[in-house]
């Protein structure tokens, strides 16, 4: 059995179910809390349409949110995604689950502000 190759695996986000570009795990890993982040998602609306929505907050945990159905079910039911919380202008708490779809940068504060 193979081990993956360290560089590999510092760009993985490892309690995740679905795979999270590797740029964008390791974004996430080196955020700070007290940065400033801009998340951008695309929504897909009906078939053919997609919305953007743009948030900027103060960036204060990353966590793992294991969904599915709350019914005892088989172990492949339940898909766990990244969770991002921070804090908005307005001091509102708030929190986004990523995709395929989302955007993270680093606006100010430490590390580097690049797009992922």
């Amino acid at each position: 059995m193979s081990t993956p190759s360290t560089s590999s695996a510092a760009n993985t986000l490892p309690s995740s179910t679905r795979p999270v570009r590797p740029e964008l795990a390791a974004l996430l890993k080196g955020l700070k809390p007290g940065q400033r982040i801009r998340v951008t998602h695309a929504v897909r609306v009906g078939s053919s349409a997609k919305w953007t929505a743009t948030v900027e907050g103060v960036f204060r945990a990353l966590h793992f949110l294991a969904t599915g159905l709350a019914t005892d079910r088989v172990p492949e039911d339940e898909i766990v995604v990244v969770s991002v919380h921070f804090t908005k202008d307005n001091g509102e708490l708030s929190s986004i689950t990523l995709d395929e779809n989302s955007r993270v940068e680093v606006v100010s504060g430490q590390g580097d502000p690049r797009k992922q």
